[in-house]
């Protein structure tokens, strides 16, 4: 995987409106919806509605307005959910993956956020 945008991929179709979500947060550049397939009670994933790929295709090439709004996005999530651990909250596990290492499977920057219950270990190691 590179920093070359495919737009037809699941998440640029919800952001076009051709697949419906379950939507949590939007702002004018940044949308949350519930995970279809949650790991958690509360699984939500935060996307930018620009084109990139992965996290650091964002930081290298997002506006600043951009940058700003997804950060405070996520951190308006976990406060909507009330796991923000600075509103007393108990926490949450939030996950990025990127390209093939990282199993990303779908080519859209987006950032999970798992909360509800106590997520386990970090990563599991394998021999």
């Amino acid at each position: 995987m590179n920093d070359t945008y495919d737009d037809q991929n699941i998440f640029a179709k919800i952001l076009r409106g051709e697949i419906p979500c379950n939507k949590v947060h939007e702002t004018e550049h940044s949308l949350a919806f519930a995970d279809i397939a949650p790991k958690a009670p509360h699984h939500v994933l935060v996307i930018p509605k620009g084109p990139y790929v992965c996290y650091d295709h964002f930081a290298r090439s997002a506006t600043d307005a951009e940058i700003v709004d997804y950060t405070r996005a996520i951190g308006d999530v976990c406060a909507q959910l009330g796991v923000a651990q600075s509103e007393g909250g108990h926490g949450y596990r939030m996950i990025s993956n990127a390209g093939p290492d990282g199993v990303q499977e779908v080519p859209h920057l987006h950032v999970h956020i798992l909360a509800g219950r106590n997520i386990g270990p970090m990563v599991m190691m394998r021999p």
